[in-house]
């Protein structure tokens, strides 16, 4: 794995050594590489995950008479998560600044749409800036945090991946739409054309076991939108926040909503690629092939 924390190397290399007699070849082979990625994208999913269901017992279990306020204790609560994940070493201090760059933009995204009604969370206890709780930030750390991990984890690489300063200009347009489309046009369909056209050619290799796969990036950036949008109905059932049209009845959030995570996940990338600079797939003897970039977008 490509900078392994010491912890998963040790998991790493005690995995190998309980796999090294699997089949190379057959059913059997094809049900170990299932396996071990499900258990990859667990394992990059801890942070989320973790959070997640400190959302959901909070809802079951958190006594409406406690003396401390829920969300006050989701916050305490989340901070708790991110400080075990540093000092047991399961995220390295390296991806630790892009997860607080995630925490950032995401809890000033959350000011503003808050302010706009977009959504809304329960107005208790202390640890909240307006009416934001603070934990809300760490919802899009826990983004952050996984795709780090994943990176990581799979050993991506990435054939025809534009130039990352057209990426960069994307971003900022995608992240600047989610703001002015309250006061100008929606832009959301056009930048998820810009999306197909500028990530259209690039082509994502990752590696479970002993196999490399292969996948459109775009099929990617799909398949996560829609995970985090199941995630997101679990969080609006905990109560975590709420919708307008969810204000009067828990019911699931709108299919729409995947455009907007869809979206969301190309600022993930990006801010992940300026820590991470993508590299090209390596070639059957184990030397990285160059890719060039297009040097103009494709029309």
């Amino acid at each position: 794995m490509r900078s392994s924390t010491s912890v998963e190397q040790r998991i790493d290399e005690r995995a190998r050594r309980f796999l090294a007699t699997a089949p190379a070849g057959g059913y059997k082979a094809n049900l170990t590489e299932f396996v071990v990625f499900g258990l990859k994208q667990g394992w990059a999913c801890i942070f989320g995950a973790t959070l997640l269901a400190v959302l959901m017992a909070a809802r079951l279990w958190y006594p409406d008479n406690a003396a401390l306020a829920r969300n006050d204790f989701l916050t305490i609560a989340a901070v708790a998560i991110q400080v075990l994940m540093v000092l047991f070493k399961l995220e390295t201090l390296r991806e630790l600044r892009v997860i607080i760059l995630f925490h950032i933009v995401g809890t000033v995204m959350e000011l503003f749409k808050t302010d706009a009604g977009s959504w809304s969370y329960e107005a208790e206890g202390f640890l909240r800036i307006g009416a934001v709780p603070l934990f809300s930030g760490f919802m899009y750390a826990a983004v952050g945090s996984y795709m780090v991990r994943v990176y990581r984890l799979f050993d991506l690489r990435f054939e025809a991946y534009p130039r990352r300063w057209i990426t960069a200009v994307l971003g900022a347009a995608i992240y600047a739409n989610f703001f002015t489309h309250h006061y100008i046009w929606d832009l959301r369909w056009v930048l998820l054309a810009a999306v197909v056209i500028i990530y259209g050619r690039c082509v994502m290799h990752f590696r479970v076991f002993r196999r490399q796969f292969r996948m459109p990036l775009v099929a990617a950036f799909l398949l996560v939108a829609l995970f985090i949008w199941i995630a997101e109905n679990i969080a609006t059932w905990s109560g975590a926040w709420l919708y307008p049209s969810q204000l009067a009845g828990w019911h699931p959030v709108g299919l729409e909503k995947l455009v907007a995570w869809f979206l969301l996940m190309i600022i993930s990338v990006v801010l992940v690629a300026w820590v991470y600079k993508p590299q090209p797939p390596e070639d059957q003897n184990g030397r990285r092939r160059e890719v060039p970039a297009p040097s103009t977008v494709r029309q």
